[in-house]
């Protein structure tokens, strides 16, 4: 029997992406190792090796094609002796279908906007669902109650929700949930609860009675595609389709600004020693070889962030609805502006390594990024991140926390200022430098701490080398 070349998952949140390039044909023979396509993700193109040995039979998705589905099959392989007659035909890549036109009822029942299931982006539990919705996913559920009665056992509901609503006697059945997948989770118990509870474990076959619907709130909504092209004259605009690093640059940033509660702390960083000991240290640089650097200003302050965030253990975290994420370690994403969007490339352990060693890091990181050659593991995860618009000539500028960083810092041009040191007014180099917090897990006194510690750092660079 032929075996599927099913689509892979190139990193933990993958959950589709789009198939560049085939780099083998119908009839050719491959083996493991072998690179037989190219797969472009929201932040990287990547190639894909071959697992098993055989000859292709048959590639089941063309070139270009975009949202294939991780674990989809993409091309079928044959082993020695098959026959291609086995092989399926080539196919689309599987569409949902459209939705039937809900009940009267079920739309007076449904309130706002139903969350997407299944997002990859999304740390948090979904929003809030309506009664009528869980009468018709209760609905949906019933019959495999009636036919082996256990059914709850089959409902996707996370533990915490499994245990509030056997405590509260609620039916999970009867829920609708708004997790991953239409996952059932604590919110969902907790609506339910809110708005008066439901049924208590009705009998197999017992349909689930309805519940008056709930008063429709009008809420402002975002200008749907059709009423934006309303407003401009047909000829005058050309429309550029989202490439995938868009979509996804815009998802995650609209799940920030809704679910992080953002505040900022600004600071004047003096870096006139900074820069002269830039100058020292590229002079005896190493022309070429190994060894070689050539420091900026960006990478001291990776290395400064590093060490502050080692000084302050409690700014190095993450929230999650578990508990707060402490980490161990600095590791430093630093944004990179590529052609359609940015990358975030990690400067892992950041505290640890010397300046040239995160300089030369620095530099292969970006260059990849450019060309959007980066791995998975180089560009996910992290503790914080800096963004640095200076040479743009920008003096200072509040940044967007990246989940589930609870930290970025946003870092300007330097600037030659008046300052006033003792009874005299001298000329300096500052750097206006403002880092927005997460207020979940990181309070104001924290913050402002683990800044001040910046500042001290950047000032006084001689710090970063014992």
């Amino acid at each position: 029997m032929p075996t599927e070349i099913l689509m892979p998952a190139l990193s933990p949140t993958m959950e589709e992406g789009k198939l560049a390039k085939w780099l083998v044909k119908e009839g050719q023979a491959i083996k493991p190792g072998d690179i037989i396509a190219e797969i472009e993700t929201d932040k990287a193109t990547m190639e894909v090796e071959a697992v098993d040995e055989g000859k292709v039979a048959k590639l089941l998705v063309s070139e270009g094609t975009e949202g294939v589905k991780v674990n989809t099959p993409i091309a079928t392989l044959l082993a020695e002796g098959e026959s291609a007659g086995a092989a399926p035909a080539a196919r689309a890549v599987p569409q949902p279908p459209p939705s039937a036109p809900a009940p009267a009822s079920a739309q007076a029942a449904r309130v706002g906007p139903s969350p997407t299931p299944g997002s990859p982006l999304s740390p948090h539990e979904g929003g809030v669902s309506s009664a009528g919705q869980g009468q018709a996913r209760a609905a949906a559920r019933q019959p495999t109650s009636a036919v082996n009665g256990h059914a709850d056992s089959r409902i996707l509901a996370s533990p915490l929700a499994r245990r509030l609503a056997k405590e509260a006697g609620l039916d999970l059945a009867a829920l609708s949930g708004t997790g991953p997948h239409g996952r059932v989770v604590k919110r969902d118990v907790e609506v339910a609860l809110k708005d008066g509870g439901v049924s208590a474990q009705p009998r197999p076959g017992t349909a689930v009675a309805a519940k008056p619907a709930a008063p429709a709130v009008l809420t402002p909504q975002p200008l749907g595609d059709d009423k934006v092209l309303a407003l401009y004259e047909k000829g005058s605009y050309e429309v550029i389709p989202h490439d995938n690093m868009r979509k996804v640059i815009a998802q995650r940033l609209t799940l920030s600004k809704q679910t992080i509660p953002h505040f900022r702390l600004s600071v004047d960083c003096r870096i006139d020693e900074l820069l002269r000991a830039r100058e020292r240290m590229n002079a005896v640089s190493p022309k070429e070889g190994p060894r070689a650097y050539k420091l900026s200003v960006n990478d001291f302050a990776i290395k400064a962030l590093g060490m502050a965030l080692a000084q302050v253990p409690q700014a190095n975290v993450t929230w999650t609805e578990a508990g707060t994420l402490r980490h161990k370690y600095s590791d430093v994403g630093v944004a990179v502006a590529v052609e359609g969007g940015l990358f975030t490339p990690i400067i892992r352990h950041a505290e640890l390594k010397s300046l040239s060693e995160i300089s030369n890091e620095m530099r292969d990181l970006a260059e990849r990024a450019r060309k959007r050659r980066l791995a998975p593991h180089e560009y996910q995860g992290g503790t914080t991140s800096i963004s640095n618009l200076g040479m743009y000539g920008i003096k200072s500028f509040d940044a967007v926390i990246n989940p589930p960083h609870a930290t970025i810092l946003a870092v300007g041009m330097g600037e030659r200022r008046p300052v006033v040191v003792g009874d005299k007014v001298e000329v300096a180099t500052l750097v206006t430098c403002t880092l927005s917090c997460d207020h979940r897990v990181v309070d104001g006194a924290v913050g402002a701490e683990l800044l001040n510690a910046f500042k001290m750092l950047v000032e006084d660079p001689v710090r970063m080398l014992v």
